[in-house]
């Protein structure tokens, strides 16, 4: 269904609690007309003010939880190391910035002196300058060399969209050194005809880790004077590459560096971050070199007034009648409609596509009954649109054309916006430092700024807005990567050897698990050790045995079944619960039904409908104990931690009726097993913790289900994840432990790191868990607390208060945690650690009364 065509009653599913957009008694005339630049700082109202008209609603006071004021900040100025070009001081100042902030000058200063560095400060803080200006200045004394390209710089970027920006920033700052600097995008989509100029005459070019794995890496004959000359590497916003995709990268940095040592090329890594624990180490663990961390942030920050907001409980009930909060998307849209109405340029963060498309429509049809001119005042900006159309977004938002926008978090890496006062954040977005990123969007001109978090119905956003220190009295999260992964390392080695043949030397670059993997790549026939190097035996190229972005397995592409016509694709991994035969699949605003899903073919055969109902996979999950690798007395019973194999199969599929939710009928599906060999912790409790706890038989499943569900909620508070990107089991009697037993395990092969960071947290993270359960305000569960969106069993069973009381048992024996991080790895000594972004087991699976329940 198209977005400007939504059904009667949608609206009010969405927004149960009726709100009429709020109107104040502010002159905004002036601030309406399109052709008007932004209005002047000074003539802004204060955070504070803003946040007093939004909360002047009906009932609106008591959604605030919690308001933060953080103070404005004043500036240290510094100059540039002398060691850098005067015309490019000169070209600096051109563009209107006279000094450099203390860090700037710091950073530059070690980027000449040959250091690898790490710029890990606020959002706005001038990072991209920091780097920029000794690439630029090394740029300057290579093009006097006689070929004219005695030095390059290559730059990475997570997204296409940030690469773009940065290539159009980095022409305006060097356009008075003329011809010196030749900056380029190579990427997906360069014209073919423009790609040999790049390799032959570039010398700053800018692309993507994926395009480098790709597209570089295998041709390097073709790229041989530009590897020869490279000095610098530039990774931009590195705090995301993390999990399975930041593995992935830091096998494909240190393919890079080995191929640059065999051209004589030593490049230095310069890094620029969000604001990270630990910077340095994870810059380390990222390029494997030694890494200087500057963290100390110099630029100035407005006054920025951070509120936690909470929508309402509405008359519905949802799944074992539970109650149900007003949606975080409705509460949003309304919230976007009030600062537009004001005149307040706004932001509103939100996690999906379809979310960022449903608030922006939903504020324009309550903008309508406002005032009509302020309609086209507010839209959408999201992946999937063509660059054209999200550069006039942001030039329409830059100018104040646009008021209010609402956005994925394609918006959220770098792209520059200056100028807005308001940033709305749909949810939290999985980890503090994404949320800083969000709201560091707002007062990046150093004005102040008001961000709202709008928590959405689940255990962690319910716990944040309830506990603020969690949130604005702890650091933000280490980055989590493990490179010697080895369902991460095998590929990259194949890699490496089809480029160049791989050598006894070239091992230490790859990391200790090199032992372990070669001799299964060869038994594989993969690579063939010749005399004293391996090299790789097939056609095929090797470097599309993986996908960097962990997506695992062939993706499956979504047809209409009546004209061809492909739509998209879905991660092999999410498949069989996403596009199964008689699945609800959504594209574009439109709603599909799935006829047949060809495993074999991986190809799902859709016709567009309109059905008055959703669909949730229902799948049985079992787990094995593989290996403990270390475990722990947690008073009787053991916390431990390891290698398991999850066996996963879809069973079956549920109805559910859009407005209500009403279950309309179950549909059984015949699909294939999916094993899974990853990491996982689980903690185990004996009879007498359970006879302590007064938990009988009759409701020791819910309470195991019921706290597995929380703790698994809770844990991106402790590792850079996201819920979907973990999975969890309970069983009542464990034929591996011989014990009742909660799993928490990694959805990704050999795992990604959150269950280790878990099993390091134990007492901390389950401490929240218990007091997420405890503190909610429903009588039985409901989704704030143990109710999971992904929960295979239909979140039965489930018992709240005999979860209390089991936690409560389990954390009095919990020893003294001495670190939040791994102090020792104790079977794989990696050297990393985790964090990921790809949806996994998405449903959590069913099974019999007494056997495993599962997330």
């Amino acid at each position: 269904m198209a977005f400007n065509h939504l059904p009667a009653g949608v609206h009010d599913a969405l927004a149960p609690l009726s709100v009429t957009p709020v109107t104040h008694s502010v002159p905004m005339a002036k601030n309406l007309r399109s052709d008007r630049s932004p209005a002047n700082p000074a003539s802004r109202p204060s955070p504070g003010v803003v946040l007093d008209r939004l909360a002047s609603g009906p009932s609106r006071a008591a959604r605030i939880t919690h308001t933060e004021h953080l103070p404005p900040r004043a500036g240290r100025h510094a100059v540039w190391p002398d060691r850098i070009r005067s015309e490019v001081i000169a070209a600096v100042r051109a563009a209107g910035i006279e000094h450099p902030w203390a860090h700037q000058a710091l950073a530059a200063e070690h980027a000449l002196d040959g250091d690898s560095v790490v710029v890990a400060t606020g959002t706005a803080s001038g990072k991209s300058l920091a780097y920029l200006v000794p690439v630029l200045s090394t740029l300057l004394d290579g093009s006097e060399a006689p070929n004219g390209r005695g030095a390059t710089a290559l730059y990475l970027s997570p997204t296409k969209a940030l690469a773009a920006d940065q290539c159009r920033s980095v022409k305006e700052l060097s356009q008075p050194l003329g011809n010196a600097v030749r900056p380029a995008v190579y990427d997906g989509d360069t014209p073919v005809e423009q790609r040999e100029w790049i390799r032959q005459y570039a010398n700053y070019v800018l692309t993507n880790p994926d395009m480098l794995h790709r597209g570089i890496l295998p041709s390097h004959p073709r790229w041989s004077s530009f590897l020869k000359s490279l000095r610098y590497v530039v990774v931009d916003e590195c705090h995301t590459y993390r999990g399975v995709f930041g593995s992935h990268v830091a096998q494909v940095l240190r393919r890079l560096r080995r191929l640059c040592a065999r051209y004589g090329a030593s490049p230095v890594f310069l890094l620029a971050s969000a604001t990270a624990a630990e910077p340095s180490v994870a810059a380390r663990r990222l390029t494997g070199l030694r890494v200087v961390e500057v963290a100390d942030d110099a630029s100035p920050r407005g006054e920025v007034v951070f509120a936690l907001w909470e929508p309402p409980l509405t008359e519905l009930h949802g799944e074992k009648g539970a109650p149900v909060r007003r949606t975080a998307t409705a509460e949003t849209a309304d919230l976007l409609t009030d600062l537009t109405v004001q005149g307040v340029r706004s932001v509103a963060f939100v996690r999906s596509r379809r979310g960022a498309e449903l608030i922006s429509v939903i504020a324009q049809e309550r903008l309508a009954e406002v005032d009509r001119s302020l309609v086209r005042r507010v839209a959408a900006y999201r992946g999937g649109y063509l660059p054209e159309e999200r550069r006039a977004l942001e030039r329409a938002l830059h100018s104040g054309d646009l008021l209010g926008l609402a956005a994925t978090t394609a918006l959220e890496l770098g792209v520059d916006v200056s100028g807005l006062d308001a940033v709305v954040i749909a949810g939290y977005p999985g980890t503090r430092a994404s949320l800083w990123q969000q709201a560091g969007r707002a007062g990046r001109s150093g004005q102040g700024a008001l961000a709202v978090l709008v928590a959405r119905d689940d255990p962690l956003d319910t716990f944040l807005v309830h506990h603020p220190e969690a949130l604005f009295d702890q650091p933000v999260e280490s980055t989590v990567l493990d490179p010697d992964n080895p369902y991460v390392l095998a590929p990259h080695l194949c890699a490496a050897a089809a480029e160049l043949p791989l050598t006894e030397q070239d091992l230490d670059l790859f990391g200790p698990a090199c032992a372990d993997v070669l001799p299964q790549l060869e038994a594989a026939k993969l690579l063939r050790r010749r005399t004293r190097a391996w090299h790789w035996t097939r056609r095929e190229r090797a470097a599309d045995l993986t996908d960097i972005r962990g997506a695992g397995g062939s993706p499956v592409q979504v047809v209409e079944e009546g004209t061809g016509r492909l739509l998209g694709t879905v991660d092999a991994g999410a498949a069989h619960s996403t596009v199964h035969e008689g699945a609800v699949h959504l594209h574009q605003g439109r709603t599909y039904l799935v006829r047949r899903l060809d495993l074999e073919d991986s190809v799902a055969l859709v016709e567009q409908a309109d059905p008055p109902y959703s669909t949730v996979a229902r799948d049985t999950t079992s787990i094995s104990v593989l290996e403990t690798d270390t475990e722990i007395p947690w008073g009787a019973g053991r916390l431990c931690y390891g290698s398991v194999e999850v066996t996963n199969q879809v069973v079956s599929f549920l109805r559910r009726r859009l407005i209500t939710g009403e279950v309309l009928g179950e549909t059984k599906l015949d699909l294939p097993p999916r094993t899974l060999r990853t990491r996982a912790v689980w903690w185990t409790v004996t009879d007498d913790q359970l006879d302590e706890a007064r938990i009988n038989p009759e409701i020791l499943g819910g309470a195991l289900h019921a706290a597995e569900h929380a703790s698994i909620g809770l844990l991106p508070l402790f590792a850079t994840c996201d819920r979907w990107d973990i999975g969890g089991v309970s069983v009542p009697l464990h034929p591996d432990t011989l014990l009742p037993t909660v799993f928490v395990y990694d959805g990704h092969p050999g795992g990604a790191g959150f269950a280790e960071r878990a099993f390091h947290t134990a007492r901390t993270w389950l401490a929240a868990t218990r007091e997420a359960i405890a503190s909610c305000e429903c009588e039985a569960g409901c989704p704030s607390c143990i109710q999971s969106p992904k929960c295979g069993n239909g979140n039965d069973p489930l018992h709240k208060r005999g979860a209390v009381r089991l936690l409560t048992v389990l954390l009095r024996g919990a020893p003294e945690e001495k670190s939040a991080e791994p102090a020792v790895r104790t079977v794989r000594e990696t050297g990393a650690e985790a964090g990921t972004e790809a949806e996994v087991g998405a449903q959590e699976p069913g099974a019999a009364p007494r056997g495993p329940l599962s997330t």
